[in-house]
């Protein structure tokens, strides 16, 4: 069962940098990488923020190959630009996994960051509603939303071939010959965590002698996390294809969060014409992205931004940390 989500947002809890700025404890973060259009999600995203109210900053996770041109951007709406090194998987997983997948490795860095809990958001999510109150659920604990199973791209696994769903368990029974139902398994696009250099260092290592997986650094995370994993509802990561595989399970006017990551629905890039992408459910979430987008009202002021490597805990939505040398891996341009 999902614990209680506590609805009173976090106000406290901050400390004061060495430079006398005061730094928030606690931070929004999302991941780019490339000269691609996903900087248009990380746009949309800060401005969803900001019109959501939230007291929080937005931190960008960006690899080096990330143009100064889309960093320019990105602080002109607030955002701390935090650059990364790029985290080399084993071999296996490079050969087994999709280059994109592949990179998204490189989130394993935002463990490491000096925040003491972040919600991590991917590029291609918006915010519709507050959600600062999952800050305040109980330390220790790894939370996100459960994913589903039903798509074509879970085919090479066992509950796709079962036609078994951890979204309604209840409706395919798991055969009691193929043992115990497989664990609870999140969707990574959203979660909420504790940055801590211990679980860093232990990440990194384990992933050395990691098997390879289809979904890369998912399956990875959701092997480490999967005792420490606690399921929040699904109103907090809204999977697309939650709406025509288990539209029982979902009231859209109560998401807080939708993930446009189905086939042809990144708003930026939508036409419409791909699989379920005319449905009016559809049509309507796009256009509330889009509104949120060209909303100018809802640029960050000029006048209040932050330097980078500073964060205040008044503006709504707001930015570098030394990492090692590591091999580089060019992002592909859809990153």
């Amino acid at each position: 069962m999902a614990p209680g989500v506590p609805v009173d947002a976090f106000t406290g809890s901050i400390k004061v940098s060495t430079l006398g700025t005061v730094r928030s404890k606690r931070a929004y973060v999302t991941f780019l990488a490339g000269n691609g259009d996903y900087v248009k999600g990380v746009v949309g995203l800060a401005k969803g923020l900001r019109k959501a109210n939230s007291a929080y900053p937005l931190v960008v996770a960006m690899l080096p190959d990330v143009p100064e041109e889309h960093r320019a951007i990105l602080r002109s709406q607030g955002c701390i630009v935090q650059e990364i090194e790029p985290i080399y998987p084993p071999e296996n997983e490079i050969q087994f996994a999709m280059a994109y997948y592949v990179i998204n490795y490189s989130k394993l860095r935002i463990w490491d960051f000096d925040y003491s809990k972040m919600i991590y958001l991917d590029a291609d999510i918006q915010v519709f509603d507050n959600i600062d109150h999952l800050f305040d659920m109980p330390d220790g604990y790894f939370y996100a939303v459960m994913d589903c199973f039903c798509e074509k791209t879970w085919s090479h696994s066992p509950q796709y071939s079962v036609g078994y769903c951890q979204q309604c368990p209840d409706k395919v029974k798991w055969p009691a010959e193929m043992g115990s139902p497989p664990p609870l398994y999140f969707n990574a696009g959203m979660f909420v965590f504790e940055p801590n250099r211990l679980t860093y260092e232990s990440l990194l290592q384990t992933l050395r002698i990691s098997q390879p997986t289809p979904f890369a650094e998912q399956d990875f995370l959701n092997v480490f996390f999967q005792q420490t994993y606690k399921p929040i509802p699904l109103v907090y990561n809204l999977v697309l294809a939650m709406l025509w595989r288990h539209p029982e399970n979902v009231e859209l006017e109560k998401v807080k969060v939708v993930h446009y990551c189905a086939a042809g629905s990144k708003p930026w890039r939508y036409t419409g014409k791909e699989v379920n992408m005319d449905r009016e459910d559809i049509k309507l979430l796009v256009k509330n992205w889009w509104d949120i987008y060209n909303d100018e009202s809802l640029d960050f002021k000029a006048e209040n931004l932050v330097p980078e490597g500073e964060t205040c805990s008044r503006p709504p939505i707001m930015g570098s940390m030394h990492e090692p040398a590591m091999s580089y891996i060019p992002a592909p341009s859809a990153a």
